[in-house]
């Protein structure tokens, strides 16, 4: 079983305040306007004919198959219906009651903390390599990185990821030796510059060698597409208090795009964070953030339902990263060169948002930054 929340995009604290309401009571009024609509996946039905009397004892409700009251089937999916308050109400009743209700009341619980609306973050591409998919990311000189870097942290960028090691589909790797001679000046560079000082900087990389290198130069995250597989790269994040981003991909870059396949693309991603999660806080890694991995080891049916249900993995309690940006999921949908994917990226992004993502990894910064300022304003 687990709970998706569908969209439901009124700022009710924005319509009051316009509205002149007393400030002490926005927030009671709010509670009372804004409506959840949470789809309960693989519901036993003995829970679901509970959950129908006690939302609708409360003044919520809860949509259910035909066949329902009967018990036709074990189990079904619903959709609950409720205010904020209505909810905290829900997940106290259901605490005591049978068929896993219990767990759904904790999982109401973290989804309300979770779904606090917050500020994204934008996150730059920086590629110190010259065989990265998308030519504009490439910086092979460490002035020119350092240039670039700065010119995405004056259009809004908060986080820089730096990277050396191409992992676009069919990519083959290469020696750490080379790896580290490729990054070296350029983290020696935007070190000497205290870029650091300006934007979180991350490293795209899930080298030793590499990581400690950018973690003694001013960087802070620790962007890690293998998803901690190495403990040597667990022991140094948990050394350098350093955040980790744990990303999801089925194979290895190479070969990854090979005929992907999952029987549940959304339960198998949980699986993997789940397990990442619980190794991560063998080693003390206090942050973390999580990537669904869009484009590494998908399909396009896949990228698409990880989006869909970002708001399944909040669950987990862990800001949430997407990075879709110019991938080939946008060429599947409508046929278009690397260069004319911009529109298609942000579309992504603005809908990996609206679903909960906290940060997105984007090659065009300013554009990116002008959607979500437009369309949070859209939004109240």
């Amino acid at each position: 079983m687990y709970v998706e929340r569908l969209s439901n995009t009124l700022d009710a604290k924005a319509h009051l305040h316009a509205l002149g309401v007393d400030g002490g009571g926005v927030g009671i009024l709010a509670s009372k306007m804004r409506l959840y609509f949470l789809k309960i996946h693989r519901l036993h039905v003995g829970a679901a004919n509970i959950l129908k009397q006690d939302a609708l004892s409360i003044g919520a409700d809860l949509a259910v198959p035909r066949g329902t009251v009967i018990a036709q089937s074990p189990y079904v999916d619903a959709i609950l219906i409720a205010s904020a308050k209505q909810l905290k109400l829900l997940s106290r009743k259901e605490k005591t009651q049978p068929f896993g209700l219990k767990q759904l009341a904790q999982e109401l619980d973290r989804m309300m903390h979770a779904y606090e609306p917050k500020a994204p973050k934008v996150m730059g591409i920086v590629n110190a390599n010259e065989d990265s998919f998308y030519h504009e990311s490439r910086a092979l000189r460490a002035e020119e990185a350092l240039r670039s870097a700065e010119r995405m942290i004056e259009e809004g960028a908060d986080m820089i990821d730096l990277g050396a090691v191409s992992t676009r589909p069919g990519s083959e790797g290469v020696s750490e030796q080379e790896e580290l001679s490729r990054v070296r000046p350029v983290i020696e560079c935007f070190y000497k510059a205290k870029l650091f000082e300006r934007a979180q900087l991350s490293i795209d990389s899930f080298t030793p060698s590499v990581v400690v290198l950018a973690l003694d130069h001013g960087f802070e995250i620790v962007n890690d597409i293998t998803g901690l597989e190495d403990e040597r790269i667990c022991a140094l994040c948990a050394e350098y208090k350093a955040m980790a981003v744990i990303m999801h991909m089925q194979g290895r870059p190479k070969q990854m795009q090979h005929a992907p396949f999952y029987e549940d693309v959304i339960a198998e991603v949980g699986g993997f964070f789940e397990e990442r999660i619980a190794k991560a806080k063998r080693f003390g890694i206090e942050r973390l953030v999580l990537d669904v991995g869009i484009g590494f080891g998908k399909r396009l049916q896949d990228n698409a339902a990880l989006i869909a249900q970002l708001r399944h993995f909040l669950a987990l309690g862990y800001p949430l990263l997407v990075g879709a940006s110019r991938k080939s999921m946008i060429d599947q949908i409508d046929p278009s060169r690397v260069e004319e994917r911009l529109g298609g990226s942000i579309a992504a992004h603005l809908r990996a948002v609206q679903n909960g993502a906290e940060i997105i990894r984007v090659h065009d910064v300013r554009a990116h930054v002008q959607a979500i300022k437009v369309w949070r304003a859209l939004e109240g």
